[in-house]
């Protein structure tokens, strides 16, 4: 028996018990014990009769590199990416938007290099980027940039790749990342650039 069923079975015993006590007991605190069981009981068989969604990780996104021709390819597997595995979206957005917990993404890809994009995906905290496009102090942010190559988002290198083909396109930018820069299966994987994770954390202000 499932625990679906079994739980049926519990509110179901309960709403019988609820009408007994109003079938055989007169005293009107018992009685009201007795109605309120059966509609707890009545709300619990409601609830155990809606059909229950396991909540699942983020779909894989599986990288054929011989679908791969062209920089274009390579920006819509990152937009793909970007929106689903990636997590992105959960704390950037691509405009402005109030309720961002992370910088606004729209324009990065014109603003940044692809070695520099692909080390604050890396190694977010080598070099720290204070928004001061809103006037003022700097924006604070409430979320801090985890590494994306890291657990638990754990992305490839082709996929982080991917990611900063789709900024620098949704940035107006020519796509610098080419196809023969992802990694093909059972060869050694390489980094476009150089990460400094060894160096003091940097601050730069943007205006």
């Amino acid at each position: 028996m499932s625990e679906i069923a079994q739980l049926q079975l519990i509110a179901l015993g309960i709403v019988g018990f609820g009408i007994l006590i109003l079938l055989f007991i007169q005293s009107n605190f018992f009685r009201v014990t007795g109605f309120v069981a059966i509609v707890l009981g009545l709300f619990s068989l409601t609830s155990l009769a809606v059909p229950q969604m396991a909540s699942l990780p983020p779909a894989e996104e599986t990288i054929d590199i011989a679908t791969i021709k062209t920089p274009t390819d390579i920006a819509a597997l990152g937009q793909t990416i970007f929106f689903s595995k990636g997590q992105c979206a959960l704390c950037h957005s691509i405009g402005p938007s109030e309720s961002a917990r992370c910088p606004d993404l729209k324009g990065i890809g014109a603003k940044l290099s692809k070695e520099f994009l692909y080390e604050s995906l890396t190694n977010p905290q080598a070099f720290v980027y204070q928004d001061y496009r809103h006037g003022g102090v700097p924006k604070e942010y409430p979320a801090t940039m985890p590494r994306i190559d890291k657990d638990p988002i754990g992305l490839s290198n082709n996929e982080i790749l991917a990611i900063i083909a789709f900024l620098q396109q949704m940035s107006g930018e020519p796509i610098s990342v080419t196809v023969s820069e992802l990694d093909v299966p059972g060869q050694t994987p390489s980094a476009p650039g150089k990460t400094a994770q060894s160096a003091p954390v940097t601050v730069a202000q943007a205006q």
